[in-house]
């Protein structure tokens, strides 16, 4: 925590007490103060010195569109916000809500390719029903969509990752304390952000191998496509730009408009990250998946110039190097999915072993939480399934699914 006088604070500070004042007006004494007027409103009441928390700082520079003022000259954060990473509920009672709504989102997809490839407008309004309840189950528990989107079918990839797409940036915008109304207009961006691949020639969407020159410049107008399907649909500034723009780079290397720095807003930005990282972490029939490490590394690599250096180390804090549904081995040579995350301490969640690398053979399933005291065990490194003949789908479904 950090004492500053009134003149030092700023627009996206986060309030937690007021400590000295020459009058008697009561204000919520926790919460983020989002506008200069606010600040100019809180001096004008006799408020000399506040207590702020730099950990829980917006970034309002480049956050173009979400942060609006509230009524208060503090908004309060909820409970919620408060501890982003509360679960309301288990793991398990999750699990089966989360599929059901993979599964209809899925369908949903499929509907809206066949509707726009008949020539027929999309039903966006459904896609914002699909948006708030993914929010709604990542707010509950998020582990559980979160184990689903790394549980990856390469025979499935245009419908998944969107799906997966939208489960990963809603995880990082609750994760940065974003807005609700913000986090529905960036899922429901994130659900619509390929639908133009509609528009491309299917030999090119569906070749098993490298596309050519002429091929990849097809392929990148699918980014304009998907802009306008939104646009013309009626979808929120936000959600047009997640769904055109996440293939601009800092650079001005992207496309389709070359935009750069300044011109990319805080929402573009995540989407990239997350958009990436799901494209790297999936298995495709042309390459292999990687692992979330080996994803992580690559984005590194390419940030600043590609990606933005400070949300991308948020992203890795907020998924954590070995995100729910990845596959580990621990210490002990036993292999396992991670089934539930441990923010407090991340190299220390909750694994469902059910192998063994030593003796090469299934072993009796075991939750192992490493983060119990008396627990001797510790994480050693993220696998990819084929180096052990490993069948993650079918684990999934008859030993982590209730």
């Amino acid at each position: 925590m950090k004492s500053i006088s009134i003149e030092e604070l700023q627009p996206g500070m986060f309030v937690v007490s007021v400590l000295e004042q020459t009058g008697s007006v009561q204000v919520k004494t926790q919460g983020w103060v989002k506008t200069q007027t606010s600040i100019n409103k809180l001096a004008s009441a006799g408020i000399l010195r506040v207590e702020v928390d730099p950990d829980k700082m917006l970034d309002l520079s480049i956050n173009k569109h979400g942060i609006t003022a509230s009524d208060s000259d503090i908004e309060n954060a909820p409970e919620q916000e408060k501890n982003p990473w509360h679960k309301s509920t288990a793991m398990s009672a999750e699990l089966s809500q989360a599929v059901k709504l993979v599964e209809e989102a899925k369908a949903l997809q499929a509907k809206a390719f066949a509707d726009l490839k008949a020539g027929n407008p999309i039903d966006v309004d459904v896609f914002k029903e699909v948006a708030t309840n993914f929010i709604d189950s990542i707010f509950r528990n998020q582990d559980a969509l979160s184990c689903i989107a790394m549980i990856k079918q390469k025979d499935a990839y245009l419908l998944e990752h969107s799906i997966n797409v939208a489960t990963l940036i809603t995880i990082f915008a609750k994760h940065l304390r974003l807005d609700r109304e913000i986090i529905e207009e960036l899922a429901t961006g994130a659900l619509l952000h390929d639908i133009g691949k509609i528009k491309v020639d299917d030999a090119v969407l569906n070749k098993p191998g490298k596309l050519n020159d002429n091929e990849f410049e097809h392929m990148k107008q699918h980014a304009q496509f998907s802009y306008d399907i939104v646009t013309e649909a009626g979808l929120s500034e936000i959600s047009c730009e997640v769904a055109g723009f996440h293939h601009e780079r800092l650079d001005g290397s992207g496309y389709p408009n070359g935009l750069s720095n300044n011109e990319i807003s805080q929402f573009v930005r995540m989407a990239s990250i997350v958009d990436v990282f799901d494209a790297l972490t999936a298995e495709r029939v042309y390459k292999k998946a990687l692992t979330p490490i080996q994803a992580f590394k690559i984005l590194r690599e390419n940030s600043p110039q590609h990606y933005d250096e400070k949300l991308l180390n948020e992203f890795i804090n907020c998924i954590g190097l070995y995100p729910v549904g990845s596959l580990v081995k621990l210490k002990s040579q036993r292999i396992g999915m991670v089934v539930s995350s441990n923010p407090e301490q991340p190299l220390r969640p909750i694994v469902k072993a059910f192998y063994s690398a030593k003796s090469m053979y299934h072993i009796a399933v075991e939750d192992i939480n490493l983060a119990e005291k008396r627990c001797t065990d510790e994480l050693e490194a993220a696998i990819k399934p084929e180096e052990f003949g490993l069948d993650l789908i079918r684990f999934f479904k008859h030993s982590v699914l209730p």
